[in-house]
């Protein structure tokens, strides 16, 4: 079913998507199947709701939301299990993933009280100067498949607090996730047409969102090639935009730092969601002192993850996506070997009894170069590429990546070092001691290649806002 105007209807089309089990390759259900023609209601539905959403005050948008957030704590065993089933990734991961989409609900749900205008000082005594924050507008928001509840609150949360009606086309590959996130806002009475969901054909659904002017906000979490075309779709109607591109995260070890905490990062970073995140470790490098001794401690850990359908106890490294996620996995890893590099651990494809999806070994390779495919493209599959440097302005050179500037980490326990490298690094995350830093309370965001605009915090509410300066000639 599609979400449209506050009602379940199938669509125009009466097409159909299978959405697909990737542990098992099992058919799990088959989803309404979008197109341009049901984007376009719901775009009408959400523009008709834009005016008496936008005044409705504050508190009473918040309200909403922190009851959906309420909804979803009521249900997440069981939305857990469905993002387990469609997407891969072990449902204690998910649980922690929905935990995440009701904190960005609730944040929320505060700032929508806490949007604030300013008066400017006037030049002339008979002027009085203001600036409104009002709503952007229609917005339409594409997500992502690997966190497909999480990323859903995140772009909309922050849109709804702000008074900006949303049109969310979820990724094909997890649309019930989504759709239970839109059973939360029926059941609490969103009103009509605030909140709508179009599953289906990215072509014909974004398609129509970046032509439609209606559509005042785009925005956007994948890949920077999408993303790019997104930007390009949405320029003849001078759209305003935010985009979480592509990632190419390092993870650095200097020779002071707790190497036992050190490696239980890298493991937290690189191999959460199977190494299907944005933000995961793309490249570790380690001063050549501890370079060995990490290493061994570091492949003894990622040996011991277990591999497995994520509904079955203890897994730690689920399925990834597709076959293509899984044919670019042997891609990096068959080239590195060719260049020279020596895998401490996994390096295959794994099987898993019962289940005919696409696992692959938790994976180290030793002596990584920056001439490797794997140093340059995001690999998005459970990889750990190790470097060595010598001095930290060696690894800062290394590490900034040309084209891409979402993540960092840095272990270290030298402070002046860490401000070095926090200020040094030119990505939009930096994490020192820290391999998951993302939280609703703070900006989540690439610079370069890797976005535009930030989400979470009180940055997040502002890319929904637009700024009306007035100027009042009292005489």
């Amino acid at each position: 079913m599609l979400y449209i105007n506050g009602e379940w209807v199938q669509s125009v089309s009466g097409e159909e998507l299978e959405v697909i089990n990737p542990a098992t390759n099992e058919v799990i259900t088959k989803v309404a199947k979008g197109n341009e023609q049901d984007s376009k209601l719901a775009i009408e539905a959400a523009e008709k709701a834009f005016k008496p959403w936008k005044s409705t005050p504050a508190k009473e948008r918040a309200a909403f939301l922190k009851s959906a957030a309420e909804y979803l704590r009521s249900t997440i065993d069981d939305l857990a299990e469905t993002v387990t089933k469609e997407m891969g990734k072990p449902v204690n991961e998910a649980k922690g993933e929905i935990g995440l989409a009701i904190d960005y609900l609730e944040w929320y749900g505060e700032e929508a009280k806490r949007v604030y205008g300013e008066t400017i000082p006037s030049s002339h005594k008979d002027k009085r100067l203001m600036v409104l924050k009002e709503p952007v507008g229609v917005t339409a928001a594409v997500t992502p498949w690997n966190f497909p509840v999480a990323m859903i609150t995140r772009k909309l949360a922050p849109a709804l607090a702000a008074g900006c009606p949303v049109v969310i086309k979820p990724a094909s590959a997890t649309p019930l996730s989504a759709l239970k996130v839109f059973e939360a806002f029926h059941e609490v009475g969103l009103p009509k047409g605030v909140a709508n969901l179009v599953s289906g054909s990215a072509s014909k659904v974004v398609g129509e969102m970046t032509r439609n002017t209606a559509v005042r906000k785009i925005t956007f979490t994948g890949s920077t090639e999408v993303g790019k075309k997104l930007i390009r779709d949405s320029a003849d109607t001078v759209k305003k935009i935010s985009m979480e591109l592509g990632g190419h995260a390092p993870f650095i070890v200097f020779d002071d730092a707790d190497l036992d905490k050190a490696v239980e990062g890298a493991v937290a970073s690189k191999f959460r969601n199977a190494g299907q995140t944005c933000i995961c470790t793309n490249r570790i490098y380690v001063q050549e002192g501890v370079a060995e001794e990490f290493g061994r401690k570091f492949a003894e850990k990622v040996s011991a993850l277990k591999i497995g359908n994520g509904l079955e106890e203890g897994v730690a490294i689920g399925p990834l996506i597709d076959q293509g996620a899984l044919s670019k996995v042997v891609e990096h890893i068959s080239d590195a070997e060719n260049k020279g590099a020596q895998i401490l651990c996994g390096g295959k494809r794994a099987e898993v009894k019962g289940n005919e999806g696409c696992f692959f070994e938790p994976t180290v390779i030793q002596g990584a170069t920056d001439e490797m495919i794997i140093s340059i493209e995001e690999t998005f599959g459970p990889v750990a590429p190790i470097y060595t440097f010598k001095t930290r302005e060696e690894v800062i050179e290394r590490a900034n990546h040309q084209e891409y500037g979402l993540a960092a980490y840095c272990f270290t326990k030298d402070l002046s070092q860490a401000y070095y490298m926090m200020e040094e690094l030119e990505y939009g995350i930096v994490g020192i001691n820290d391999p998951i830093p993302t939280t609703a309370q703070a900006p989540f965001g690439g610079v370069k290649e890797s976005g535009i605009g930030r989400e979470g915090g009180h940055h997040g509410i502002n890319e929904y806002l637009e700024d009306k300066f007035v100027s009042l000639n009292l005489s």
